[in-house]
């Protein structure tokens, strides 16, 4: 015969009448209304709750990275090396999400598309603030922000400053290493150009890792880093070419045939190049 177990018996608390609890904590109350699906298609709460949760942990990555950033620019390399973990894990967890969406079919998505607008994850501001940060800085994106004075300050003060692989590069300069005219770049807006010396900087430190171990253990970090990534990038191609095939997307790009082109991107071009030179 089995009997309820009743938590208050054992300590639990249960009275929270004056007391926070779990859901004031979390401010559930405006987490779990923040859903509200446009059309009558139950499978518009799926895609509206997978976008949402997709923003929830790009917050954190955002957080992550720039937090990484300032303790590489200040030489404290281990607690950097968790961050930049936890940032390829978050991706890990972004990945997933797409295993959810993949669930709904043409058909599902057709039946609320119309009601999307013109509204796109192309026009997700964290994720742009994601690709300035690792050192895509691709001027043109910021352009669907332009109407948001706010959000485009957020991403103009990114822009102004080195990217994580800026820092990377000036951790490399700090060791002694040559990396060629990075060492007298300062307008960290533009797209930084590859370069010989830096791909020669890193080769030095993959040929003798006990030598650098923490460059090189640094190095490793963010090609984890992108590895997640691209993974991302991949998914979201396959993803929306199960779901919608070759239309355009909601926001007017060529959707897969633009998503493609984006798997192109390198974020940390010469630690990719350095391993055919090994």
């Amino acid at each position: 015969m089995s009997t309820r177990h009743d938590p208050g018996q054992s300590g639990a608390v249960t009275d929270f009448s004056e007391r926070m609890s779990y859901s004031d904590y979390l401010h559930l109350e405006r987490v779990l209304d923040a859903q509200e699906p446009l059309s009558g298609s139950p499978d518009e709460l799926l895609f509206i709750i997978q976008h949402q949760t997709s923003e929830l942990w790009m917050k954190l990555a955002v957080h992550e990275i720039s937090s990484a950033m300032e303790a590489i620019r200040e030489d404290r390399l281990e607690p950097a090396f968790k961050m930049l973990t936890r940032v390829a894990r978050i991706f890990e967890q972004l990945n997933s999400a797409w295993d959810v969406l993949r669930t709904m079919t043409p058909s599902e998505y057709t039946s609320f598309r119309a009601a999307l607008g013109q509204s796109s994850g192309f026009q997700s501001w964290q994720y742009r603030a994601i690709e300035f940060l690792a050192g895509n800085r691709n001027l043109a994106l910021l352009a669907p922000h332009a109407h948001d004075g706010e959000i485009t300050a957020r991403l103009e003060a990114i822009l102004a400053r080195p990217s994580l692989y800026d820092e990377a590069i000036r951790l490399l300069q700090r060791k002694g290493f040559d990396t060629g005219e990075e060492t007298e770049r300062s307008d960290w807006r533009q797209q930084r150009i590859e370069s010989d010396a830096v791909l020669a900087a890193w080769k030095a430190v993959y040929l003798e890792p006990e030598r650098h171990w923490m460059l090189y253990e640094l190095a490793e970090k963010l090609v984890d880093f992108e590895d997640y990534f691209r993974r991302w990038r991949f998914n979201h191609v396959t993803t929306v070419e199960r779901i919608i095939g070759f239309k355009r997307g909601t926001g007017g790009t060529a959707g897969v045939t633009y998503l493609r082109r984006m798997l192109e991107v390198e974020l940390f071009p010469e630690l990719w190049k350095v391993r055919t030179e090994l």
